[in-house]
């Protein structure tokens, strides 16, 4: 069984930036594709960022492109979002999600999902 849990989530003012992290379990990640999706109150779930687990490219939505950044640590098994000069639009709850096979940015093509964490960026 595959197991996600994310965490690095908080307050923060607009323009700071915080470091989520998605522990990844139950499996070695060869293959897989590794994704950040967010939800706001009262939004469909998004893309936010992918990374695939052997080769590293990335992908980014163009909403966050340029202040995010995603990575893993494959010796950890964890997939990291880096959220610089945040907004706050950026407020959801963020999802780390992964799938076997390439990367996709519809939400409903990734099978494993962790709980979320959830940021917000408010004065």
């Amino acid at each position: 069984q595959v197991q996600l849990v994310e965490s690095g989530g908080g307050l923060v003012q607009p323009g700071g930036s915080l470091r989520l992290s998605c522990a990844a379990s139950g499996r070695t990640f060869s293959g897989y594709s590794m994704g950040w999706f967010r939800q706001a109150p009262g939004k469909q779930r998004e893309f936010v960022a992918a990374i695939s687990w052997s080769g590293g490219t990335t992908y980014y939505a163009d909403s966050v492109k340029g202040r995010f950044t995603i990575s893993r640590d494959s010796a950890k098994n964890r997939v990291y979002l880096q959220m610089n000069s945040l907004k706050p639009e950026d407020t959801a709850v963020y999802y780390c999600a992964t799938r076997y096979g390439g990367v996709y940015y519809d939400p409903v093509n990734y099978n494993y999902w962790g709980q979320g964490t959830q940021v917000t960026v408010s004065s």
